[in-house]
């Protein structure tokens, strides 16, 4: 597929430039900063830090710096989410705490998140560029920090969320960091607030469409591309927005057949996949998949002003994004 050729191609290159920003000693720690790095990632953040600074007459080498600061916030937040959720793999790799141990872990996503700061304010772009990256880079950080624990208090609430309330989790938690990555590639091009607008706009509808469809794999997900037991997310008790429509849309019979399953560590396979057949029955992916098209039809709409071969990249990016295979 020519547009996942694309986005490896460009990971090469921001990943030769990260490894290159994460040495120094002890070794230990930078080995641990870099260990998601070194072991998979797409880095489509990066990748639209690049093609929103293209869009706009800029080149890739200026927003490189952006790029890799973005991405050194992202993997920060895999390590301390890892951390907080206990997890053992990513990436089919063990995560930096159960390798590195608890305290290297929490100062390896400390290092990550700092380093990303001053990346950016060594670049040679104009003052005002860099504080206004800065910036930027902050607010997304506050902002997912915000949705982390919007995330944790819906979990440890016992009642059902709304969709209204699950999209302004999801639009801190996920979508700020696309946000931010289109924005801050419109500022290594441009200081026109319009155009910063717009591109933050693509990226911030790309990344709600980019999360809904995330959490469709995570029910109903082909084990052997997800790397987890179908219905994962149910078992687990998430309440993302595949749950919620099918809880919300059940009757009965079909409604004490996913709650049996809802949250429940012990549930046998058998019950667990019945339940996400249930789901499957009500039409849930339709449904779901219409969500993240309108999203992805905002997140075009926000482009159609500009023109050029970054534009029809960044644009074929939303159907890379929204129509993932389950």
């Amino acid at each position: 597929m020519k547009k996942t050729k694309q986005i490896e191609n460009n990971a090469k290159i921001v990943n030769k430039y990260l490894n290159s920003k994460l040495k120094g000693n002890p070794k230990k720690l930078y080995d641990a900063a870099g260990h998601l790095i070194v072991n998979g990632g797409k880095r489509l953040r990066p990748y639209m830090v690049i093609r929103s600074c293209q869009i706009l007459g800029g080149k890739s080498s200026t927003a490189m710096i952006a790029a890799s600061a973005v991405e050194m916030v992202h993997n920060f937040t895999l390590v301390h989410d890892d951390i907080m959720d206990n997890d053992e793999m990513r990436h089919g790799v063990p995560t930096v705490h159960k390798k590195f141990g608890m305290p290297v872990a929490i100062l390896a996503g400390d290092v990550l998140f700092s380093k990303a700061f001053q990346i950016i304010s060594e670049s040679k772009l104009s003052p005002n560029a860099n504080t206004h990256l800065i910036s930027r880079l902050a607010k997304a950080c506050v902002d997912v920090c915000e949705g982390q624990l919007l995330d944790i208090k819906m979990a440890d609430e016992k009642r059902i969320p709304t969709a209204a309330e699950y999209i302004t989790m999801i639009g801190k938690k996920t979508a700020a960091l696309f946000d931010v990555s289109c924005a801050m590639g419109a500022i290594c091009a441009t200081n026109k607030p319009k155009d910063i607008s717009n591109l933050s706009t693509f990226g911030r509808n790309l990344g709600i469409a980019f999360q809904i469809t995330d959490d469709l794999i995570g029910v109903m997900g082909d084990p052997k591309v997800t790397k987890k037991p179908v219905g994962n997310d149910l078992r687990e008790g998430k309440k993302s927005l595949p749950i919620l429509m099918a809880i919300k849309l059940a009757k009965g019979n079909e409604k004490k057949i996913i709650l049996k399953a809802f949250g429940n560590s012990k549930i046998s396979k058998k019950d667990l996949n019945r339940a996400v057949e249930v789901i499957r029955s009500l039409g849930i992916e339709e449904k779901v998949r219409n969500q993240a098209l309108k999203y992805a039809e905002k997140s075009e709409k926000s482009l159609t002003k500009y023109k050029g071969t970054a534009k029809v990249e960044l644009v074929a990016l939303l159907d890379f994004v929204v129509k993932r295979s389950v």
